[in-house]
């Protein structure tokens, strides 16, 4: 098969894509990631092949952030309407509030994300014809050009699927306005198709997010083990040799500090709280927030960066952000969580982890010095929370691997 993989330039949304590439590849597949121009050499370093396609710019979270700061840091509490009515909490909304959610939605995300994709990518694929597209869930862009050479498509979600479960919501409504289908449709007009709903959610959709913790949606889904991939990495010295007491992960992602304002808890407090705790705390720093620390306590180590996937299965446990790629990628190897989530889908993320039983939330107010060290004693004391993390592990490895699922994708084309 030919198969085209196209995503918005961003490196947290592209990498979730990058173990299924290579199964499609290994598989015997030709597969081609386009993107917008200037984004090559991401793509490229996975070890892809990368078609720029499109106008050059950078994800839209960028854009706002470096054009519109305040309401960036608005927008980044919690899951923006209409997404917000995905989990609990959205009793009583309304289709026409759901509708504005998804005007507002389309004019600060999608279509920014999206326009400067669409041309390129359609005349990309009626030249190319290939006989798949996968789409991360936001890059509409790639149903619309699957759509106009006769391709199967299809979504691979990096997280919970808030998207196609706040459409099924949407739709339960019936008729009415519906902001989302109606652009589509427009370009449906131009490129001579008719709007359909697999245009927004896909004619299938592939999840990593294992069950426990995944957002049930009745729409068709292929279960895929989530393998991490980071980026190119190598194992520093240190992380090869046994740790000689319990090992805690520090790591919050670099979204804080590349597009927002810099974390939303204080590593400074963190640390001191844990000086005292007889164990190792790991802390992933870019250089210029550990330079902001007044003193680095003895039992600490401060790193830039070391692969998580590398350092997890050393650890006892882990505090993060609950950014997906950062909480799958522990849960991979059992190790219990402190999430102390802020943005999107991290705080219902770490909420089903919760309760789930394999982490612990703090949220907001709550998060301090004191609050996370309390909460990680109970981690590392109560067996519990190793258990219930050591057994998603398990159910995780027992999810179709990615290359199992290349077997289903053959079949559906």
């Amino acid at each position: 098969m030919r198969v085209l993989l196209t995503t918005y330039p961003e490196k947290t949304i592209f990498q979730p894509m990058v173990t299924l590439a290579w199964a499609l590849r290994t598989a015997g597949h030709e597969v081609r990631v386009a993107t917008q121009p200037g984004f090559e050499d991401v793509v490229t370093g996975a070890g892809l092949t990368a078609v720029p396609v499109g106008r050059p710019g950078v994800g839209n979270w960028r854009r706002l952030t470096e054009a519109y700061p305040d309401l960036a840091e608005a927008e980044r509490i919690g899951l923006p309407s209409p997404y917000d009515t995905a989990v609990p909490g959205a009793d009583g909304v309304t289709r026409a509030e759901m509708a504005d959610g998804y005007r507002e939605t389309l004019e600060l995300w999608h279509k920014q994300n999206n326009f400067p994709l669409v041309t390129g990518l359609v005349e990309f694929a009626r030249a190319w014809r290939p006989d798949l597209v996968i789409w991360e869930p936001t890059t509409y862009a790639g149903a619309i050009a699957a759509k106009t050479c006769g391709a199967a498509h299809g979504r691979l979600l990096w997280s919970i699927d808030v998207f196609g479960a706040a459409r099924e919501r949407f739709l339960g409504f019936g008729p009415g306005l519906d902001p989302l289908a109606e652009w589509i449709a427009g370009y449906g007009r131009k490129y001579g198709f008719e709007f359909t709903e697999d245009l927004v959610t896909g004619q299938f959709t592939i999840d990593p997010v294992p069950e426990p913790i995944r957002l049930a949606t009745s729409l068709p889904t292929l279960p895929v083990q989530y393998v991490p991939y980071g980026g190119a990495a190598s194992v520093p010295d240190w992380l090869q040799r046994p740790a000689d007491r319990p090992r805690i992960g520090l790591t919050l992602g670099t979204t804080a500090t590349e597009h927002f304002g810099g974390y939303t808890v204080s590593v400074p407090d963190i640390l001191a709280a844990l000086s005292d705790v007889d164990a190792e705390v790991v802390a992933t720093l870019p250089d210029a927030e550990a330079a902001k620390l007044p003193e680095v306590p003895a039992n600490a180590r401060i790193v830039p960066y070391v692969p998580l996937h590398a350092l997890a299965p050393t650890c006892a446990a882990v505090i993060n952000h609950a950014g997906p790629g950062t909480y799958l990628t522990t849960a991979r190897y059992g190790v219990p969580q402190l999430a102390v989530p802020w943005e999107f889908d991290e705080p219902e993320l770490a909420r089903r982890a919760t309760l789930h039983g394999s982490a612990l939330t703090l949220t907001g107010a709550e998060v301090s010095g004191k609050a996370v060290r309390a909460n990680v004693l109970r981690l590392l004391s109560e067996p519990s929370f190793t258990a219930r993390a050591r057994e998603l592990a398990a159910r995780m490895a027992a999810t179709p691997s990615p290359n199992d699922v290349v077997q289903a994708l053959e079949a559906a084309c």
